[in-house]
């Protein structure tokens, strides 16, 4: 029986005017990448498990596709985790620990002697069972311990764990800190490797492992899919693109200006005129919470704050008062809610309200410097606005925040974003790089151009002229026809079978054929094309040489 064809949920496939539409839109970004002076890197679609876990937040680790490794590595899991585990309880009877818990001043020492001696135990016996490396790491011995460690007061079953290690196979499999280890050695025993979950971190492995080969700053451009294990819904995806440019190793805020130029050349290329790029600054929020005494509730208040504009102000306040913020502090808040007008006339509204926070003077001073930056170069269609609300990213970002937001008349989140952030690098041991950087968001930005009909009809039809076949001796002539036009870069076709008419032109119709060109008996022995104009109905006699120049 046949399998009904699927594909996995949160994946598509793309029809080749689809896929034409997405690579006019590839094909603009990466023109201005390069006009900008960016580079392009490619880095694997997988990395290391240890180079992508951890660095997203808890939230993010769950979302990352891990990859199992080759090899019958379930078939014998739980009896060799049993056994590593049974190993290191009985050999803690045999060894002297003391100091084992955590908060004594011994405890570090404590363990390092006894995973020198267990290492030493593990070299005479068990080879078999400790031949992979990654259940050798001291690492692993270190989480075992602890969570022993964790659990001697707790666990019921750990006095009849360390019995004797025929009790140990039966009573562990119902212990608390086996299952609060498994996950763990799972993870790390049967997969290595992970699809990357953006082109952020896997750029940031890059530099650091590349840094004696780069010259910085260095400006790079990468354009490729990520993969997140995410619940697929509309306009959210399992597999998607991410078009990402950043520069690293400088702290210019030209960098900055730049950066909101390239929006602005993007979008007018793609002729989606009328784009807001939103801006804030990380120093201008941290110095809010600073004067209202949030400083340690700044995630709440932010995020509170960004809501602003979709609950209102009195919901925010009471927001931001469910999470503690004093009542005192949000009445200093006040005017902020009623900031709006120009760019400048907003920062004279924020340097009364963060007259007394030096992260915010310096913030505001950033912002400033880009603004007037802008004022003096101009942008074509794009406009630039200050959104004292705007905190994507903000565990990440430490200066600059950009959004970028589709016309009015669009109902779409945004359609780019980014910001300045300090020591990306320093998560791979390499410390005090800059950087600042910028994506689009690919899937939306398809969805509006096609909203307000703004690809150009050439995208689509990619396929121009199309000559029928009629027999051997006429495809042939045909053939001769066809190669100069594709010498001239014309995206010419000949029929591949000598079939009947009407089979021919319902294939130029499905195919949105501009032109077709006729080659029968009369047209072979005068040595003329006979050329049809699809749309019109039009059609001609033509030599060769006229045919060429009407597509040159």
């Amino acid at each position: 029986m046949a399998t009904k064809p699927s594909i996995p949920k949160g994946t598509r496939d793309f029809n080749p005017e689809q896929v034409a539409k997405r690579n006019y839109i590839f094909s603009t970004i990466k023109s201005a990448f390069e006009t900008f002076g960016f580079q392009p890197i490619e880095t694997p679609s997988f990395e290391n498990s240890d180079t992508l876990m951890g660095k997203y937040g808890e939230e993010g680790d769950r979302l990352i596709f891990k990859i199992l490794n080759s090899g019958d590595y379930l078939g014998d899991f739980n009896e060799t985790l049993l056994e590593f585990i049974g190993t290191i309880l009985k050999h803690l009877k045999e060894v002297e620990l003391s100091g084992l818990d955590s908060s004594s001043p011994n405890y570090n020492q404590s363990i390092s002697k006894f995973i020198n001696s267990l290492n030493d135990k593990l070299k005479e016996t068990n080879k078999k069972l400790f031949s992979d490396e990654k259940l050798r790491n001291e690492n692993f011995v270190v989480d075992i311990l602890n969570i022993i460690v964790a659990n001697q007061n707790e666990s019921k079953e750990f006095e009849n764990l360390v019995k004797t290690q025929t009790e140990l196979a039966a009573s562990i499999v119902f212990s608390d800190f086996y299952y609060r280890l498994k996950p763990k050695f799972l993870t790390s025993y049967i997969s290595e490797k992970a699809l990357r979950y953006d082109l952020t971190v896997p750029f940031a492995r890059y530099v650091v492992q590349h840094q004696n080969e780069i010259a910085f700053p260095f400006k790079r451009y990468q354009i490729q899919p990520v993969w997140r294990a995410d619940r697929p819904q509309k306009g959210r995806f399992r597999e998607f693109y991410q078009c990402d440019a950043d520069v690293v190793g400088s702290q210019s805020l030209l960098q900055e200006v730049e950066f909101i130029q390239l929006y602005d050349t993007v979008f007018t290329n793609l002729n989606l005129k009328g784009v807001t790029i939103k801006i804030n600054n990380r120093k201008i929020l941290s110095g809010i919470a600073e004067v209202i005494g949030a400083q340690d509730k700044l995630i709440d208040f932010t995020v509170a704050l960004d809501k602003l504009d979709k609950i209102g102000e009195e919901k925010v306040k009471a927001e931001m008062l469910e999470k503690g913020i004093p009542e005192s502090g949000i009445e200093k808040l006040q005017p902020l809610f009623s900031l709006t007008g120009s760019f400048e006339s907003q920062i004279q509204g924020l340097k009364a309200i963060l007259s007394t926070s030096e992260d915010g003077k310096q913030g505001i001073q950033e912002l400033e410097f880009i603004n007037n930056a802008i004022s003096n170069l101009g942008l074509k269609t794009a406009t630039l606005q200050l959104d004292v609300t705007l905190a994507r990213g903000l565990n990440y970002y430490t200066g600059a925040i950009f959004e970028v937001s589709a016309p009015d008349s669009v109902k779409m989140g945004s359609i780019g974003g980014g910001g300045r952030y300090d020591d990306l690098t320093g998560i791979f041991g390499l410390n005090d790089v800059s950087g600042v950087g910028i994506s689009f968001g690919l899937d939306r930005i398809y969805l509006v151009l096609e909203e307000l009909d703004l690809f150009p009809e050439t995208v689509s039809n990619a396929l121009q002229v199309l000559f029928f076949n009629f027999g051997d001796a006429e495809a042939l002539a045909c053939m001769q026809a066809i190669k100069l036009l594709r010498e001239k870069g014309v995206n010419t076709e000949l029929y591949p079978d000598s079939a009947k008419m009407k089979k021919q032109m319902t294939y130029a119709n499905r195919r949105e054929v501009p032109f077709i060109v006729l080659v029968g008996s009369n047209e072979l022995e005068n040595k003329t094309f006979t050329l049809k104009n699809m749309q019109t109905g039009d059609q001609e006699t033509v030599t060769l040489e006229r045919l060429t120049e009407k597509f040159g």
